[in-house]
């Protein structure tokens, strides 16, 4: 039996952990859509609702996807599922780069877009997570899943950049070729621990095995799922909504440096998988969700005399972005840790995947964000209705227990 005494397999284990960590870098380029707004509507004259449409079917697809891409994870192995997410992203990305058609753009980024995030964001945390011992899931979850968040640290600046000087088309030409070989090529570090493999812990003792593994259909009945899924719908939705509109709600105060927000709410969203998976596995999965949820919260009133004023202060705007990435981020982490730690790894591709139609789902509030802001001209409803949301899943959270059959 293989057990982690060596240096070798444990630094596997990071090297297939930052692999997983670089290919997210690469499909977070979802988080940087409020960036081509701007140039869509000049290059191609599209307004109003259509703006959001493509990123609004790609987070559906994505998460539609994560169900069957969970289950290719499961019984192929991360390597080709994560290969096939990257061939699907850069297709998608190299179609729109030839055409204006609002119908294709959809297609392109939304469907094969969304193909491509949930076939390779499903393949990059649960082989890390094999490799490590119970301790350090938290840790491991929110490393690997911070580079989905952080992406539009780079992004944000290079696609303004790209855009002004390649044009739109041009540059998802760029940046499609860009992001297919790099996640296939990191694609190929993707690799399960051998049979028999035991991590140990810090003392070098071997860890308590993982629990046995439930199957999708005994997870979804039980009472925990639910909870859980409308508890993740509330965070994943109510920080969607503004992640996706943060450049516009920016550019009152910062004018055309509005992306910058963009790119510190990021930071923000990285740092809040990597801290909120650490707290939680020190105070556990719940009372850090529940923290994280009414912050958040409040967070949403606060914003709202903050970006209707004119003559605030940007680093105010840049702060507020900044926690609200934070804590946005932190689902991103705190869930598959909970989905581990109540289901085990067997299946744990497919019931991560299940699990994760509650991110989809909450994903068309940035629709409805969009349609607050056109019917009332401020983002005020959109804040209300986000703060109400996260106060109603604290209290959902407060109701799970710890075992997945209570």
């Amino acid at each position: 039996m293989s057990t982690a005494n060596s240096s070798a397999p444990a630094n596997r284990g990071w090297v297939v952990a930052f692999a997983g960590l670089g290919i997210n870098l690469a499909l977070g380029v979802l988080y940087a859509w409020s960036m081509f707004k701007d140039a869509i509507t000049k290059e191609f004259g599209w307004k109003g609702e259509q703006l959001n449409d493509p990123y609004t079917i790609c987070c559906l697809v994505f998460a539609g996807t994560m169900v069957v891409a969970g289950r290719c994870q499961d019984k192929l192995g991360p390597r080709i599922t994560a290969s096939l997410g990257g061939l699907l992203i850069g297709a998608g990305m190299i179609m729109i780069s030839t055409t204006t058609s609002y119908a294709l753009w959809i297609v392109g980024f939304g469907v094969l877009g969304g193909l491509g995030m949930g076939f390779g964001y499903s393949s990059a945390t649960p082989p890390a997570l094999k490799w490590f011992p119970p301790a350090k899931t938290g840790l491991i979850a929110g490393l690997v899943v911070a580079g989905f968040g952080l992406a539009p640290v780079y992004l944000a600046p290079l696609s303004k950049y790209l855009v002004t000087n390649y044009k739109l088309q041009n540059s998802m030409l760029i940046l499609g070729i860009t992001f297919l070989v790099v996640i296939v090529v990191l694609s190929q570090l993707l690799v399960n621990p051998p049979a028999g493999y035991v991590a140990t812990n810090a003392s070098g003792a071997p860890s308590k095995p993982a629990p046995t593994g439930l199957s999708p259909g005994q997870v979804l009945r039980t009472p925990t799922f639910w909870l859980l899924w409308l508890a993740y719908f509330a965070g994943a939705g109510a920080g969607l909504m503004v992640i996706s509109s943060i450049s516009g709600m920016a550019k009152t105060t910062m004018k055309d440096n509005a992306y910058i927000a963009v790119a510190v709410m990021a930071i923000g969203n990285a740092g809040g998988r990597i801290a909120a998976g650490l707290l939680s596995d020190k105070i556990g999965r719940k009372w850090t969700l529940i923290l994280v949820l009414l912050f958040q919260a409040a967070l949403m009133f606060a914003a709202i005399p903050v970006t209707k004023s004119p003559d605030g202060a940007p680093f105010v705007i840049v702060l507020l972005a900044t926690f609200i990435g934070f804590n946005y981020g932190a689902n991103l982490s705190l869930f598959p840790s909970y989905a581990k730690d109540l289901w085990g790894l067997k299946n744990f591709g497919m019931n991560y995947g299940i699990l994760f139609t509650a991110w989809g789902v909450g994903s068309m509030l940035s629709s409805v964000a969009q349609r607050l802001k056109a019917s009332s001209g401020s983002f005020d409803s959109s804040f209300q209705t986000a703060a109400g949301l996260l106060i109603a899943g604290a209290i959902l959270t407060l109701l799970v227990k710890p075992k997945a059959n209570a």
